[in-house]
């Protein structure tokens, strides 16, 4: 029996079928041994995620602002790489392809929720650059660790309701052209050219979401880097502008292993083969997770000397255990 024959009517309008299908790698060349490398890649992110967490709690002289958004970028990134690299791995390796209706947009919504709070989280941290090359003498005064957990759990929210809309407006379409989702997870874009019936909302949400998730942020990081650069130009010293400069260099990284990809793809748009496509959005989503704790543990010079604090105190604890 077709998944679309036994459906639910909800007044006798919206047609939802029992599962969907993800195509995920299908066609693509040597998919199978992708896993391999997604296994990897989990790893060192929830590894690297959870050791930046642990050296950001534990060591008391990083309970500043700016740790504190680094600390919600590793949960972010933890949660986020949760969301999706298991159930790709599974898709690859057990040709699980199959989802049920709930499940697909309960994936959909922590996906995209961990992705709205990745960029939100790189947004605060340019705020935060800003402040602090831009205002310096008053940094201590607005950027507190009050107002930045305020903000961190403001942003939670934002995050979770503009997901929310979306998945809701996904929940008030009818299924009935296909049930094979064209993306690697229940992709909100892939699942509205399922629907059988025409819904300007949900195509309204889908552009209102982009900008939302991709472009305000990416606008508000440029401005914030344009206005930095134009305080790093009146410093006299340039030793001094130099070490300011260095304090940015971990958060542009950050930001071009985010943004860089994902704004080409999403530009490029259909000018990409679906199968690129795929490839693409899924090296996007899965790889920022896992560098960015690299990035933070060898760029920056703060969270280095915690490590090696972390390090030393550990060896003579050992060593004092072993007399």
């Amino acid at each position: 029996m077709s998944p679309l024959n036994s459906t639910s009517f909800i007044n006798a309008t919206i047609v939802r079928p029992d599962f969907f299908v993800i195509s995920g790698f299908e066609g693509i060349p040597h998919a199978n041994y992708y896993y391999v490398f997604l296994c990897f890649v989990y790893a060192v992110s929830v590894l690297g995620n959870a050791f930046v967490m642990f050296v950001i709690y534990t060591d008391h002289s990083l309970h500043t602002p700016k740790y504190i958004v680094v600390f919600n970028l590793a949960l972010t990134d933890l949660c986020g790489s949760t969301a999706v690299v298991p159930q790709m791995i599974d898709t690859l390796l057990f040709k699980s392809h199959l989802i049920s209706y709930e499940a697909c947009l309960t994936n959909m919504f922590f996906v995209f929720g961990c992705l709205n709070m990745q960029s939100f989280t790189l947004m605060f941290l340019s705020y935060d650059r800003f402040v602090a090359i831009c205002h310096p003498l008053r940094y201590h005064e607005i950027v507190t660790n009050k107002s930045m957990l305020v903000i961190t759990i403001i942003l939670w929210i934002i995050a979770g309701l503009v997901i929310l809309v979306a998945v809701l407006f996904i929940n008030r379409l009818s299924f009935c052209k296909s049930i094979v989702v064209n993306s690697f997870f229940c992709d909100h874009g892939a699942l509205t050219l399922l629907a059988c019936d025409d819904n300007p909302p949900s195509a309204v949400i889908n552009v209102l979401d982009s900008i939302i998730i991709l472009w305000f942020p990416a606008l508000f990081i440029t401005c914030t880097y344009i206005c930095i650069a134009r305080a790093l130009f009146k410093i006299a010293d340039a030793s001094e502008r130099v070490k300011a400069m260095k304090t940015c260099t971990s958060h542009l990284i950050l930001v071009s292993v985010f943004y860089f990809p994902i704004c080409i793809t999403y530009a490029m748009g259909s000018a990409i083969p679906l199968n690129a496509w795929i490839v693409n959005m899924s090296l996007t989503t899965v790889l920022p997770p896992m560098l960015n704790p690299i990035i933070y543990s060898l760029k920056t010079e703060e969270f280095t000397e915690s490590i090696k604090k972390l390090y030393r105190r550990n060896k003579i604890n050992f060593a004092v255990r072993n007399k």
